[in-house]
């Protein structure tokens, strides 16, 4: 009766969310409520002894959801405003015909914004800034807020074992006995195998439902092993740090060249005749700071011992806690290329001032959709019910690699990181394939892979991202949509688990 009782939170949020239809703000705030009561009633959460333990502990968790909460709108507000400011200046069109100086197709375009674009922000930044800053350059490109919202979660996942230059392996490295090398080889055959599944839900997203069959299903194709290629061998041959950023760089150079020498010339005239180079550049010019930041923060290494380090944080007793890297957070990052983007655009202070309240009062319907979703993720991981789920799965013994990249999956949908779902059960992960006489190293790279598709489905990562192209009550509509795709690549990643550990 336990495990079904802490699986109840998940259950009633894809319930209200896939079924019925609802907001993510309903539905969040009613699992919320309902988590927090199981937590007291059923888990024990805040101690029998203390009368008013509930009670400081929901206001711990609550603590817990309003900080992490903070950090992500950091992260949304600078990537609407960049987004508001882009379209308010031009640049948002000057972009679009760039694009077409690769393909007539705006569909292939797409490809290299949400494929290879979010691929290289999660490698190199991660922490939600693909999907904030991907989906809505698709929508200005023309796409549904709905298409370009799953276009970019789905597009991203596979670098996500990867993100943040490698930070969910090198969490577990912290963890058990084994090295960033062979943890990176470990996950990344996952993905080298099954990736291809993600590039094909990807095209049909992007390819619209009316002409599924014309579908650029071979640009789809090749995008993905131009990506898969550098990325597999960086994990097997160097480690975690490089794949999803590398991958993506060498991928989109070779994507770009073969792509404009296919192009029909006289679209390479007419791109060239409308697009300068230099002007590009200039309406690219927060996407390119961004970069610049990102590089220097992440690979730089005396810029990166000087930013890293500083540290805010706040802790009460034991249990709640917080902690956040300002110069080092994609927030702060995001507000520099905003600022300076307005100043190499020449943007008007009535147009940066308008992006600002724009984006700013997007931010203020969000806000009760991501705190109910945090709190459901905090009170489940701090009362127990998360461990619960994953120690039943466990009780599987032989069969346990089938169920290990769910676990991962179960991590990242609870917690909104795949750094954090590997902290929390890469340790469970270990002991329960040596309890099982299974090899190690296949189920803990099942966690690093299950971990990163949890991303796509992770209501409150929906909420965050949803935000960024204007979509307010319409995550259950995301999530049905994101759900199969992620369910048939962790069932896939099951069967590979089971089949290397033999």
């Amino acid at each position: 009766m336990t495990p079904l009782l802490a699986a109840l939170p998940v259950l009633v949020v894809l319930f209200f969310m896939v079924a019925v239809g609802w907001s993510a703000a309903r539905a969040g705030v009613l699992t919320a409520v309902l988590t927090l009561v199981l937590a007291v009633w059923s888990f024990g959460f805040g101690g029998a002894a203390d009368p008013f333990g509930p009670l400081a502990g929901s206001l711990g968790v609550l603590a817990e959801a309003a900080f992490i909460s903070l950090t992500i709108v950091a992260i949304i507000g600078p990537a609407l405003g960049i987004h508001h400011l882009q379209k308010a200046t031009g640049a948002t069109d000057r972009l679009r015909g760039a694009l077409a100086r690769l393909h007539p197709d705006p569909r292939v375009a797409a490809l290299v914004i949400a494929w290879f674009f979010s691929l290289f922000l999660e490698g190199a930044a991660g922490f939600g800034t693909p999907v904030a800053l991907a989906a809505p350059f698709l929508v200005a490109a023309g796409f549904s807020p709905v298409a370009a919202l799953v276009a970019a979660l789905v597009g991203h996942a596979v670098g996500v074992s990867f993100g943040a230059v490698g930070t969910p392996v090198l969490a577990q490295t912290a963890i058990v006995d084994a090295t960033g090398l062979e943890l990176s080889r470990a996950t990344s055959w996952y993905h080298l195998l099954l990736g291809l599944v993600l590039v094909l839900v990807l095209v049909r997203v992007i390819g619209g439902s009316s002409a599924a069959e014309r579908a650029p299903w071979g640009w789809g194709l090749f995008a993905g092993v131009a990506f898969l290629v550098p990325y597999g061998l960086i994990a097997q041959l160097v480690g975690p740090e490089l794949p999803t950023l590398g991958g993506a760089l060498v991928g989109v150079a070779v994507f770009a060249a073969v792509a404009v020498r296919v192009r029909p010339r006289s679209v390479g005239a007419v791109a060239s005749a409308i697009e300068r180079p230099g002007a590009v550049a200039i309406a690219a010019a927060p996407y390119l700071v961004l970069v610049a930041l990102v590089l220097a923060t992440r690979l730089v290494v005396p810029v990166r011992d000087l930013v890293e380090p500083v540290v805010v944080e706040w802790q009460v007793g034991d249990t709640f806690s917080g902690s956040v890297r300002p110069l080092f957070h994609p927030g702060l990052l995001l507000t520099v290329s905003f600022g300076l983007g307005a100043i190499v655009q020449r943007a008007s202070r009535r147009e940066v001032v308008a992006a600002v309240r724009v984006a700013t009062g997007q931010l203020a319907g969000v806000v009760v959709a991501l705190l109910a979703m945090v709190t459901v993720a905090r009170a489940m991981s701090q009362s127990g019910m998360t461990d619960e789920l994953a120690e039943t799965a466990a009780g599987s013994g032989g069969l346990w690699p089938l169920f290990a990249p769910a676990v991962g999956a179960l991590g990242t949908f609870v917690t909104g990181s795949a750094t954090a779902s590997n902290v929390l059960f890469t340790e469970l992960q270990d002991s329960t394939a040596r309890a099982a006489d299974v090899p190690v190293l296949p189920v803990l790279g099942a966690q690093g892979f299950g971990a990163a598709i949890g991303n796509v489905i992770c209501p409150h990562n929906i909420v965050a991202a949803g935000a960024t192209v204007g979509l307010k009550g319409q995550e259950g509509l995301v999530l049905r949509r994101t759900l199969p795709a992620a369910a048939v690549y962790v069932v896939l990643g099951g069967l590979l688990a089971l089949l290397f550990s033999r």
